[in-house]
């Protein structure tokens, strides 16, 4: 623990514009894992009974990246802030200087646990104005779906694996990991990388599902429907589980219109706003599915919700492979081969690079065809100008990306509105008149990923 006191920068003579600044008002201690009794002996003798705590990291995705402001008066916690900006990547203006298909491999880094939805907003900003969205094949928007709900699987799994490690249900985060790892596996075999795929392109898919892929997929299924099972047992009724989640981290329906909270969050408060209904893309409007809702608006509910929306995933997955098992040997890539990526790309025997046939394949072709496939891959298309915005409903609510043209094969800009960026601002709201004990609830029950946040 440290105590310091305020401290006032001095001014560079040299530049007019680095004036002072204080850094704090007041006393700051920093806690690192002491007793609270320590804590509080530090200001016992002190009128100012006010202590300001640098929080963290507590949750596993904030670890050095994410500061909590906490005053506390004893216990509980008087105003909540949060300090961000400690990730940023440069996600954003590096896709300024790619082509629009090579963006791809950058946005899909930034929720490194939804991947997917990023590159689904993207791509469809890109078709948008390309006007092919209706000249997707019917296998790759089946296959975008696909993805997309194994996806939204695998990140509750994390958020309810990592929730309930922070308050001490470690049975909870191990079977969470295991059940992770079956997802990441199916990643692995459908697109070649566990993460950071940049699987879902400009006009479609990267290449076809490889052989035995749907058997693999029913069998996660079946087993899935097993597992979940064990969550229910060990959390939804367990009376200590219930005792720190329930009235924690509460945040009603006009808290989350006001602020512009989505996702589980805004579910919890009884509103069925989910945009793969209300809006919906990739032809979800033709799969059955429900959206879960709660009206607890607390933590409690926001753990079900995700728990209760892994099951409706699974029921959209099997829709899935039902239909991928008629469209054998169908398109993935948009028609059009000024657009299309050059997909059905065949590896190499050692995993590594693409194989002597399909090398031979498009050398052997014409020279016409060499040179086109060349300026392709290293120039890119050109998109007309203009501008879209798109949205996905990710894990984490609305995902959406503003994508602006000037008719170059570059972006002229591309901004995303991230929902962890968002629903973060709801930490004060949530924890402000709280305990300091439910201030790591309730930051577990946003489920923010800095990744997106700091972009």
């Amino acid at each position: 623990m440290s105590d310091q006191t305020t401290y006032t920068s001095a001014p560079n003579a040299e530049d007019p514009y680095a004036t002072g600044q204080d850094t704090s008002a007041g006393r700051v201690f920093t806690v690192t894992g002491q007793d609270w009794d320590t804590v509080v002996a530090g200001v016992a003798d002190s009128a100012d009974e006010r202590v300001v705590v640098n929080m963290g990291p507590q949750h596993p995705s904030t670890h050095g990246v994410l500061r909590l402001i906490l005053e506390l008066d004893g216990e509980t916690v008087t105003e909540a802030r949060c300090g961000i900006g400690y990730l940023h990547t440069g996600i954003e203006k590096n896709m300024e200087f790619r082509p629009w298909t090579q963006g791809v491999t950058f946005c899909t880094r930034m929720d490194y646990l939804a991947p997917f939805s990023y590159e689904a907003a993207y791509v469809r900003g890109i078709e948008r104005l390309l006007g092919i969205e209706d000249e997707i094949p019917e296998k790759a928007q089946v296959m975008r779906v696909l993805l997309l709900e194994l996806n939204r699987l695998s990140s509750h799994l994390v958020a309810i694996a990592t929730g309930g490690m922070e308050i001490g249900a470690l049975t909870v985060m191990t079977i969470g990991f295991r059940e992770r790892e079956l997802v990441l596996d199916l990643f692995e075999l459908i697109t070649g990388l566990r993460m950071n795929h940049a699987f879902i392109r400009p006009g479609g898919v990267s290449q076809d599902l490889p052989p035995g892929a749907l058997e693999e997929i029913r069998g996660f299924i079946t087993l899935m429907r097993k597992r979940l099972k064990e969550y229910a047992a060990l959390c939804n009724e367990n009376p200590i589980f219930k005792g720190r989640l329930e009235n924690v981290g509460y945040l009603d329906l006009a808290g989350c219109l006001a602020l512009g909270v989505t996702g589980p969050t805004l579910r919890a408060t009884g509103y069925p706003w989910d945009l793969r209904k209300t809006q919906p893309y990739f032809g979800y409007e033709s799969y059955e599915f429900d959206v879960p809702t709660r009206d607890t608006c607390d933590s409690y509910g926001r753990f079900r919700i995700r728990l209760d929306e892994m099951h409706e995933s699974l029921r959209i997955v099997e829709q899935c492979a039902d239909r991928l098992a008629g469209l054998d040997d169908a398109p993935v890539m948009v028609a059009d081969r000024k657009i299309a990526w050059p997909s059905q790309l065949a590896i190499g025997n050692d995993g590594m690079g693409n194989s002597l046939d399909h090398i031979r394949h498009i050398m052997g072709e014409s020279m016409e065809a060499l040179i086109h496939h060349f300026k392709l891959v290293t120039e890119g298309f050109r998109v007309p100008a203009g501008q879209a915005y798109t949205a996905v409903e990710s894990p984490r609510g609305e995902l959406a990306c503003h994508v602006v043209s000037d008719g170059g094969t570059r972006p002229y800009r591309a901004h995303f509105r991230d929902p962890s960026f968002t629903n973060l601002q709801a930490t004060s709201v949530m924890c402000e008149g709280g305990m300091v004990a439910d201030v790591v609830v309730a930051v577990a029950s946003i489920d923010p990923v800095m990744g997106g946040v700091d972009r």
